[in-house]
């Protein structure tokens, strides 16, 4: 079962929690057990799995990203300007795949699908969400 939602950002760098939508499109295929790909469709976004109940950690690694990878200082940055961002992306990937149990994402306590967003603010980001598995 395959289906894509979008969202829109607001910063140019962010952090944005998607767990509960993709729990909710893994209810709807009424798979039990499998595994679940989420894949962002984009060069300068990427999926993350990481804590979400202390916020200053999504902030934490946006700086620790930018200190990793600063801006300005790349060849690509004489087309658009966003060398940095693509980079970002190579290092945290396109996609996360996670474990499906008893009919939703077999996440850790802390662990959230995060969806992160390099170089916005942008709007109808396309976020592919694959399940696979057992419906009994």
């Amino acid at each position: 079962m395959q289906e894509e939602f979008t969202i829109s950002t607001n910063k140019k760098q962010e952090l944005i929690d998607i767990t509960d939508r993709i729990n909710s499109i893994i209810r709807k295929s009424k798979i039990k057990n499998g595994l679940c790909n989420v894949f962002a469709a984009h060069a300068t976004a990427a999926i993350i799995i990481n804590e979400n109940y202390d916020p200053n950690i999504c902030l934490d690694l946006i700086d620790a990203l930018n200190k990793l990878v600063p801006s300005g200082v790349w060849r690509h940055d004489k087309i658009d300007g966003n060398a940095d961002s693509h980079i970002k992306y190579a290092i945290l990937g396109p996609s996360e795949t996670i474990p499906i149990k008893n009919g939703k994402l077999d996440l850790g306590r802390w662990q959230s699908v995060m969806f992160a967003e390099l170089d916005g603010p942008r709007s109808n980001r396309k976020i592919i969400v694959t399940a696979l598995g057992d419906k009994d």
